[in-house]
């Protein structure tokens, strides 16, 4: 067992934590091997909480939403940890099983607003198909879908059940979706950067309305995004990812105060909402990802690090205190302590 293995993810108290992800570890077949596109993650997400994962493009962040659900291209494999909803662990439910879940105990808010609804079906289609399982009676169930509709601000709702996708804006497309996703009134909701093919203000109301609803209905939320900002707003807790690996994890007060990690820090770093000055180049984080083919020895980190030194390129950092709840896998925390090699 690795360092980094032995390391135990941040829990709740006991009796506390709704989802809780262990040691999972994902590859994707490709023309040139396994692509090892998670690695040993571990998450927690408390009843009641909202846990945002950051990161760039291809860390991993909506790669790990889908192995939750279960909805996984047919070369995804899943080769070690646990997925516990409920204390259940979802990766060893047979199809039909983890299809009673989904839309039941666990929804999902998904990327783009303007493909996720079938163009030829009515809204209110949309919205009493998904009651299936309801055993209500079809204006019972339409009744219902009004109301959603009128929960997420869309006006002269029970009229527009029978208007069509493409009679919507993106936003309101994405309130519909988000409708349709906290209709079954989950425990768990999963928004895969929900707000990235919105403009500005638009995300904005968005972010609003999910910590509106959050707060109603009092489900638990996984919010995948990449922009630290949105997080800062809506999130309680983070999960900072590189290249398919947790690095850092803590509460956002903790983390946007104090970064434990060096990627966290350049994140952080490139966001445009800490530039004061007038500027024609936005700060970037030299180099690119590692190849997840052939993933590189010691710390993941260690090619594109400022400060990386002899050790990080040999040893994968465990997980070191920062704070209270809040973690970072880096070689420098334990520098700090006087602990040399």
């Amino acid at each position: 067992m690795t360092q980094a293995s032995a390391t135990q993810p941040i829990e709740a108290p006991a009796g506390a934590v709704l989802l809780e992800v262990r040691g999972l570890s994902l590859d994707f077949g490709s023309s040139r091997g396994r692509v090892r596109a998670l690695r040993d993650v571990s998450v927690s997400v408390p009843r009641g909480r909202i846990v945002g994962v950051v990161g760039e493009s291809g860390c991993g962040k909506s790669t790990l939403a889908f192995a939750i659900i279960r909805l996984l291209a047919e070369n995804a494999m899943i080769t070690a940890g646990e997925v516990r909803l409920e204390g259940r662990d979802l990766l060893t439910l047979t199809p039909r099983q983890m299809r009673d879940i989904r839309g039941r105990r666990v929804s999902m808010i998904f990327q783009d607003p303007m493909t996720s609804l079938n163009r030829v079906l009515s809204v209110g289609q949309h919205m009493i198909d998904i009651q299936y399982r309801d055993k209500i009676s079809q204006a019972d169930k339409r009744r219902r879908a009004a109301e959603a509709l009128t929960r997420v601000g869309i006006a002269d709702a029970e009229s527009r059940l029978r208007d069509f996708p493409h009679q919507f804006s993106g936003g309101m497309r994405q309130r519909i979706c988000i409708a349709m996703a906290l209709l079954v009134e989950p425990a768990l909701l999963l928004a895969d950067e929900p707000t990235t093919a919105l403009d500005a203000t638009m995300e904005v109301q968005i972010v609003g309305l999910l910590k509106a609803l959050q707060g109603e209905l009092g489900c638990s939320i996984l919010f995948v995004s990449h922009h630290l900002g949105t997080v800062a707003e809506l999130c309680d807790d983070v999960v900072v990812m590189y290249a398919g690996e947790v690095v850092e994890r803590g509460s956002v007060r903790d983390i946007f105060k104090r970064p434990g990690h060096p990627y966290t820090q350049a994140l952080l770093e490139c966001d445009p909402g800490r530039i004061h000055e007038k500027t024609r180049h936005l700060p970037t984080i030299p180099g690119s990802l590692p190849d997840l083919v052939e993933v590189p020895q010691g710390c993941i980190f260690k090619d594109r690090c400022p400060h990386a030194f002899e050790r990080c390129q040999r040893e994968r950092p465990p997980h070191y205190p920062v704070a209270e709840g809040h973690t970072a896998s880096c070689h420098l925390l334990d520098e700090t302590r006087g602990n040399h090699s």
